[in-house]
């Protein structure tokens, strides 16, 4: 179930640590958004060092669908509602300082990028297409109506985004990583305030970024409460449509579309990470009924840390902790996320101000409706008596029959059937499940 990206260009290999070390900053965590905060401090003339638990970049990174776009969804209205334009401005502007940012990168790098039309798309309400609008209106934005779109059904509407991006993401991680200081296979067994434990050494430094995902460190932010974990599904199909766009249902349940070569990446099948969804299954029975004469290259499944209000959590990883960093929560835009969060925290460790800091702290009031539902997950998994049990909190996991793996419902924990760790937040092998 290896992705495209990892079957064309798999990332280049680093050394373990294997010995104590100083320095400066510590990032823990070798995908885009670890790897992009790397990269900035280097440029920086920043002392920094990198570690990751196994290869940099094969985590959540390798299974993107690679979009490099600030439509995030129909999620601009639902900002100015919950923030005021002022706040879904600057979201807006942080992710077109990204995309520009990678523009410029990848003008040197043979990483497939490729200008793209971008939509979101309603099957059955132009009222939110119409709302969407307006509130990109609002906030000066040149977005575009678009009512007839290349996929094999009609729609109610989409909104258009002129000139977004696509890009081989393993690609460009080899390009950016030449030369940085980063240690493979090298776990972090204990973290405490300057100091990480890791299978090879203890590292001393002065700041830390913890960019792991989902945050290892439980007792300090409340990130169990404030995240949780959501799966999507893709398939490559060769002799299918190039649709000249990339394509994204409103509807969370919805499909997603986009080319990569000769390929068309059908995506959807979603459903909470420990719960049942359409998955693959879902997508296969698209393609059969709408792509009768494509034939499937690949598949693979994504996982995404979600938020309570839509906006990833990037700053102090808590208010009790000082030196510690986080960037969490990127709500299936990581591509865009990584390079915000890699621009704030670059700041953040130099002491230089950040237009963008307040926006997406991890302070923000978690008085959301989404709070009650993690919640109320949580203490089912608790409550509930089958075993096996997750090694992170103690929920009951549920088993992954398409995916033959053991998963958790409250906060996004996998195992594979032998028991071995594949997303956290938990950060050890689950024993006794074969």
């Amino acid at each position: 179930m290896d992705s495209i990206w990892l079957q064309t260009a798999p990332p280049p290999t680093f050394g373990s640590l294997r010995s104590d070390l100083k320095t400066d900053v510590l990032i823990i965590g070798g995908g885009m958004a670890g790897l992009l905060c790397a990269y900035r401090l280097a440029q920086a003339g920043v002392d920094y060092v990198l570690v990751e638990a196994d290869r940099i970049g094969c985590g959540i990174t390798k299974n993107t669908t690679a979009k490099i776009t600030l439509q995030h969804g129909l999620i601009y209205d639902k900002l100015i509602r919950k923030f005021g334009a002022d706040r879904a401005r600057l979201y807006l502007e942080a992710n077109q300082t990204a995309l520009e940012t990678y523009r410029a990168l990848c003008r040197d790098i043979d990483c497939g990028f490729e200008e793209k039309d971008a939509f979101v798309y309603s099957t059955d309400s132009r009222k939110k297409i119409d709302r969407e609008l307006k509130a990109l209106d609002r906030l000066s934005f040149g977005a575009e109506l678009a009512n007839r779109l290349p996929l094999p059904f009609p729609v109610a509407g989409a909104v258009k985004f002129r000139r977004q991006a696509q890009f081989h993401p393993l690609k460009f991680i080899g390009a950016i990583t030449r030369g940085l200081r980063i240690f493979e296979y090298t776990k972090v067994l204990e973290l405490a305030p300057g100091r990480a434990v890791t299978n090879g050494g203890t590292i001393s430094a002065d700041k830390i970024i913890v960019a792991t995902h989902f945050p290892l460190l439980n007792k300090h932010g409340s990130y169990f409460l404030k995240l949780y974990q959501h799966r999507s599904y893709v398939l490559a199909l060769e002799n299918a449509p190039d649709i000249h766009g990339m394509y994204l249902d409103e509807d969370e349940r919805g499909l997603s579309f986009r080319n990569y070569g000769g390929l068309l990446l059908l995506g959807g099948g979603s459903h909470r990470t420990g719960k049942q969804g359409g998955g693959w299954q879902e997508l296969e029975r698209f393609a059969s009924r709408h792509y009768p004469k494509a034939r499937e290259t690949a598949r693979w499944a994504a996982q995404d840390c979600m938020t309570l209000d839509g906006i990833p959590y990037i700053g102090p990883y808590s208010r009790h902790v000082s030196g510690l960093h986080v960037a969490t929560g990127f709500n299936k835009w990581g591509m865009t996320s990584s390079m915000v969060a890699a621009t704030v925290l670059a700041d953040l460790v130099l002491d230089r101000t950040n237009p963008y800091t307040e926006l997406f702290s991890p302070f923000r009031t978690i008085l959301r409706p989404q709070l009650a539902a993690n919640v109320l997950e949580s203490t089912l998994g608790l409550l509930t008596p089958t075993v096996p049990r997750c090694p992170h909190m103690g929920c009951a996991l549920k088993y992954n029959a398409a995916e033959h793996s053991w998963d958790c419902p409250c906060h996004g924990s996998r195992f594979q059937e032998d028991g071995s760790l594949i997303d956290n937040p938990a950060t050890d092998d689950k024993k006794g499940l074969s």
